[in-house]
């Protein structure tokens, strides 16, 4: 199961005692497991005030965001399918943290801390779960589908998500542009046939991309290991190497993102990403997550290897920031988010001429033909 990290660390600055912070700290990594996979990956990494200040903020505000949406979904406010991200933010904000904002993201139906890390504010994705004109997408897509130009959903059919993450790092590959894309999936759509159609392709095509396993441990409502043979996920590309990381250290998915991805970028093809981490909620809001696993269990994960509890003790231990300064920040994500709850319960109904919009590019002014041969619109802006 997941390993609990106590990081040794090598201090700059002076004592915390006397109130002077330090600039940066370093951190032992935690070992990575391999598959025919040979590269140079680090045993250790620095961590910054900034950036610690900010993987805290990022990651509160999305698990704060998502404890907002199951209340918000509880009292009938979102309706359909919720999937909820708790316990996993140090995967999307550590993966972000090791490639650019150019590059490209294509995941699940359980993509509210993609959103949030691709540049979405949580107004906007708050907005949309509750099916408002202020969502990101106008309240058309809700929960499984959140895009910007860069972050490709947000896809609601189990594994369809992957091969189109090979097509768009293919794109990558023959414009040139030195980008890669992330196609993630989870520990049970790795059991999709049209997965192993993509490792092939983009291993014959030696296209960049990071097909990367969200493994929470439990597909829905069955165990990795009762649903998987192999529940070794980085090793399912077979020809293509693979990595297997602590996906509760958001630092350690940072460091073995980034030389991952510099390793893609310099032309040697696509790799197999096993990042392993736990989910606190069942798998949407339909599952209560207790009849297949303890309450035990869960309360066990989130007091020894919580991601935010973790990169919490980092900036403490590593003199960084305070327990009271990180404790102010927590009040600030908390005001954020409060304020994007309320935006997204204020925010007016779509007008229903946006039924005849968003349908395809340069359609404005188009008649557009609704349910029956007796309804019309326009297509406008």
């Amino acid at each position: 199961m997941l390993r609990q990290l106590v990081p040794r660390v090598a201090k700059g600055g002076s004592s915390i005692a006397t109130r002077t912070l330090a600039s940066e700290a370093t951190f032992d990594l935690p070992t990575c497991e391999l598959h025919k996979f040979d590269i140079d990956l680090p045993k250790t990494a620095t961590l910054t005030r900034e950036e610690g200040l900010k993987y805290f903020k990022d990651m509160s505000i999305i698990r704060k965001m998502e404890t907002s949406a199951n209340s918000l979904y509880k009292s009938k406010e979102i309706r359909g399918f919720l999937h909820l991200y708790s316990g996993q933010e140090a995967v999307c904000v550590g993966m972000e943290a090791g490639i650019t904002l150019e590059d490209s993201i294509i995941t699940a139906y359980r993509d509210h801390g993609w959103a949030y890390t691709r540049g979405l504010s949580p107004q906007s994705i708050l907005a949309e779960l509750t099916g408002r004109s202020g969502g990101c997408q106008k309240g058309k897509g809700g929960s499984m589908h959140m895009y910007t130009e860069t972050l490709f959903g947000g896809n609601g059919i189990v594994g369809a998500q992957v091969p189109v993450g090979a097509g768009i790092a293919f794109g990558h590959k023959f414009k040139g542009d030195g980008k890669v894309c992330i196609a993630l999936y989870g520990d049970g759509a790795a059991n999709q046939g049209q997965v192993f159609e993509a490792y092939n392709l983009a291993a014959l095509f030696k296209v960049p991309c990071l097909f990367t396993c969200e493994n929470n441990h439990y597909g829905m409502g069955t165990s990795d290991v009762r649903a998987a043979a192999n529940p070794l996920y980085y090793t399912r590309g077979d020809a293509v190497p693979g990595i297997k990381m602590d996906g509760m250290n958001v630092l350690a998915v940072r460091e073995f993102t980034k030389h991952v991805a510099d390793w893609m970028r310099a032309g040697n093809g696509p790799v197999v990403a096993e990042v392993e981490t736990y989910r606190y909620y069942g798998h949407s809001m339909s599952d209560p997550g207790t009849s297949y696993r303890t309450r035990d269990e869960v309360q066990e994960v989130r007091k020894t290897k919580d991601p935010i509890t973790l990169v919490k003790s980092m900036m403490i231990e590593g003199e960084l920031a305070t327990e009271a300064e990180l404790k102010e920040l927590d009040g600030e994500c908390r005001k954020i988010v409060d304020d994007a709850t309320k935006f997204a319960r204020e925010s007016p109904e779509l007008d229903t001429h946006e039924m005849f919009n968003t349908i395809y590019t340069d359609m404005d002014g188009t008649r557009i033909r609704g349910s029956d041969s007796m309804t019309y619109g326009i297509h406008s802006p």
